[in-house]
Formats: structure tokens, sequence, C-alpha cells
């Protein structure tokens, strides 16, 4: 039995998944089918863009619940998935439709630039200002500056442990947490999880092209800046609180796991839940038991840090 067995009630959903292995071939086609399947949105969130900056072009989407807010309210900065190359801010439309009410909270997505029309730093460096746009609009936005988190899932979720790297090194904001969803964190490819043969949604070929497009030139250097590819920091101190979750059937495994454990050892505050069985982009197979208590659990951590 593969390292990487999948959950018996997703084997028979496997052919669900939207698409196959991301390659130069393939990119214009995927990035024209629709990720997941749009959704009805509420009344009782309002929805703004802002532009950050023209030159780059930086857009973030501010969801804010309609409710009266009786303060400035906790806000969670999301950065979409999608392999560095493929997505938009709008896949988080939907969760902040149902977090922002439930949790009374802001929501903030920022549309970055993709690879690899550009690569690295252009889609951290995106990231990095929408941030300090919020801070810096935190009033205007009803947001209390203390409470601003970080989360996102696979290449967001790599984004965002690499913002929260910068944002220490900067020392310009200071986080209050992040939240690592099946983050992608390590361009070496090295693990054995990340070699695995039967990996679905997102494969080794996929994940090959994914950190080339990104890095560019930089691929397969031994010096690859550790803002790029998170695993590669030697320090992690100084970081905010952590939660990091990710499937026993997930490329990024073992990369996710251990970036959890050397969080705790350099003293960071960090959770790290693994699901056995369950794929990358496990939301996928949302009706499943093993997506329910996955989302339950994260949603559960959020809302502790969150009250």
């Amino acid at each position: 039995m593969s390292s990487t067995a999948l959950d018996p009630s997703i084997v028979p959903l496997a052919d669900q998944v939207p698409f196959g292995d991301l390659t130069n071939a393939t990119l214009a086609e995927i990035r024209a089918t629709p990720l997941m399947l749009p959704g009805e949105l509420s009344d009782a969130v309002e929805r703004v863009d802002h532009v950050v900056s023209e030159a780059p072009r930086v857009v973030v989407r501010v969801h804010t619940p309609k409710a009266a807010a009786s303060g400035p309210r906790p806000c969670v900065y999301s950065i979409h998935g999608g392999g560095y190359v493929i997505g938009s801010y709008e896949m988080d439309d939907l969760k902040f439709d149902q977090l922002c009410p439930a949790l009374d909270c802001v929501g903030v997505s920022v549309e970055y630039r993709l690879a690899p029309e550009t690569p690295y730093p252009g889609p951290l460096e995106d990231c990095y200002a929408g941030l300090a746009w919020v801070f810096r609009n935190a009033a205007q936005l009803g947001v209390d500056p203390a409470r601003v988190g970080v989360t996102g899932v696979s290449a967001g979720g790599g984004l965002s442990a690499a913002l929260a790297l910068l944002v220490r090194d900067r020392g310009e904001y200071t986080l209050d947490w992040q939240l690592l969803d099946c983050p992608m964190l390590d361009d070496r490819l090295r693990t054995p999880s990340s070699q695995a043969d039967d990996l679905i949604v997102w494969s080794r070929t996929s994940n090959a092209f994914g950190w080339k497009s990104y890095l560019g030139d930089l691929y397969g250097a031994d010096d690859v800046p550790y803002h790029a590819a998170p695993a590669r920091a030697e320090d992690l101190s100084g970081l905010p609180r952590a939660y990091v979750c990710v499937g026993g059937a997930d490329g990024f495994r073992d990369e996710d796991i251990d970036y959890a454990l050397r969080l705790n050892g350099a003293g960071v505050e960090c959770e790290l839940h693994v699901y056995p069985g369950a794929p990358h982009g496990v939301m996928l197979f949302a009706d499943t038991d093993v997506a329910q208590r996955y989302m339950r659990d994260q949603n559960e951590w959020l809302a502790r840090r969150l009250s």
C-alpha cells in the first residue's frame, strides 16, 4: 500500500478533479477552467475592490459584515492558491461570505500577479503591498491592526509563510497569526511524499512546473532565497503563532510536517494537523467526512484566534 493512499471515501470521487497535470502546454486551458463551481453569495457581506498600486497593479477585495460592529474587527488576509500559476482572489468570495459574519471579521483577498509571467519576487511583493495597505488603512476599514493574520491554501499557504517571514524581517508591521493550509514550501522536491507517483489534484509534474515558473532562473540553484521557498529558512524564530494542516495523501505532507515541527522548535506556537488519506485540495471533496473534519478543525482554531 502506498504511503499516500487515499481515504476510501475519496477514491470513487478522484475523477472529479477539474484539471490534469500543469505544463506549458496545458496552462492556458487550465487557467480558463473554473477551479470551483460558483456559489450564490449572501447579502450579509459587503464586497469592495480597492486598487493598492497601479505599477504594478495590485488589487485587494475587502469583505465586511454588514451587521453593526461593536469596535474594530480582526482581519483575515487571504492569499489564494493555484501553484503560483493559476487562480484568482475571487476564489475567496464564498469563504468570506460565510466566515466574515460567523466570526465578525474583515476579510481581505489579494490579487497577486501570477508566474511564469511574473516570477519571484513579484507575487510576494504584491502580497506585501496589499498587507501594508491594510495596516495603513486599518481605521477606515474598521480593522484592529493588532489582530491581523494571514492565511492561504497551497501556493497561497507558501506565500503566507513567506509573507510572515518578510514581515518579520522588514519590521514595519506585526502579524498576529498565520494559518497555512497544505502550504507549498519546498522547491527541492526531495521528500518521500513529494516523489510519490499516485498523487491526485497536484502531481509531481504540476509541482515541478509550479516551482520552475515561480523561481524562473533561480530554479535548481542551491541559494534559492527563503522568502521564495520558506522551507529553506534556517531561522524561524520571531514568527507569528501558526496552524499547519495537510493531508496524508498530499505531496506536501512531509515538508509541511517538518516546517510545523521546526516552528515549534524555534519557539513559535504551532498547531499541526495531518489527515490520513486526504489529498491535496481535499475541499474539492467537501461532502466527505475527512474534508469536513479538515475544515471544521481549521475554522475552530481561527475562531479561537479571532475571539
